[in-house]
């Protein structure tokens, strides 16, 4: 995983935020899911050219850099971002989000009309979820120090173990079609390393149990921010076979957005955007519509 040399955490209006500025050019609010941080942002980012994108990289609130304080609700948290680039002196911006980042996403897309250009919205909750009972193995990777601790041992001694545990828990993919998908990330080192970083900021744990526990709680109630209030161009991606964040999310987001556009890619998982064969045309997409605001 790319290490990023300089993470601040700045003062704002709206309490302190930690964040991190990556390329020049167009600005862009990249917004990670549940759980995260700073460090899954510059992942999602990665795809961003350097030269015309300049990636504002943040941990949403109570996720490592960035306490939960009182910025608990989505539209709580959508503030704390116009605050930030009140502090960075930016008036607009793209937003980039994925997963459990959707919910703040589209509130500062539906508050802070005047300030968001586009929005390219990635597998993104956007009804309320809740997080269904996990399995042992799941249990103990995700919401023990010893799991985040082994996570990291397969990471870099077993790569394969964590592709193809990460298609299982975000896919509907089985048989056949899971071996092939888990071969072909497996074969492809920018989507297999894609994978390994995600699965180093799963942890539910330390520095990352305050965001997701809030998480969970926002997440269980019904979402609504005020759909006919976002004015931005809004991209919506998402895969057929995503079993974590279901498509009717996006289906859902796709019809209260008046200029929307919807992207499925057939039997896609939650790294969809990432991972699938048609990944490269739909970070494509994506980036067409953060270049044309």
């Amino acid at each position: 995983m790319e290490q990023l040399v300089d993470v601040k955490v700045i003062s704002t209006a709206r309490g302190p935020i930690e964040y991190a500025v990556k390329g020049s050019g167009k600005p862009v609010l990249v917004l990670h899911g549940s759980p995260g941080g700073i460090d899954a942002a510059a992942a999602m980012a990665g795809f961003l050219p350097v030269d015309e994108f300049q990636a504002i990289l943040v941990s949403r609130p109570g996720y490592l850099g960035t306490e939960l304080g009182d910025r608990a609700t989505p539209r709580e948290q959508a503030d704390l971002y116009a605050a930030l680039l009140d502090e960075l002196g930016i008036a607009k911006v793209g937003v980039l989000a994925w997963s459990g980042g959707g919910p703040s996403a589209y509130q500062f897309a539906a508050t802070h009309p005047d300030r968001t250009g586009a929005l390219v919205a990635i597998a993104c909750l956007s009804q309320h979820w809740v997080n269904p009972t996990p399995d042992i193995a799941s249990r103990i990777f995700q919401t023990t120090r010893i799991g985040d601790w082994l996570m990291r041992k397969l990471v870099a001694h077993q790569p394969l173990q964590v592709i193809q545990g990460a298609v299982s828990d975000e896919s509907s993919l089985s048989g056949d079609e899971f071996d092939e998908h888990v071969k072909y990330i497996d074969s492809d080192p920018v989507k297999k390393q894609f994978v390994l970083d995600m699965a180093l900021t799963a942890s539910q744990v330390g520095r990352r149990k305050a965001g997701w526990d809030n998480d969970l709680v926002q997440f269980a109630k019904s979402a609504d921010p005020g759909w006919g209030a976002i004015e931005a161009p809004t991209l919506l991606v998402q895969g057929s076979a995503d079993s974590d964040v279901l498509p009717e999310n996006s289906e859902h987001a796709h019809a209260g957005i008046a200029e929307s556009e919807l992207l499925t890619l057939d039997r896609g998982t939650h790294f969809a955007f990432y991972t699938h064969p048609e990944s490269d045309a739909a970070q494509a997409r994506a980036l067409e519509y953060l270049r044309n605001w």
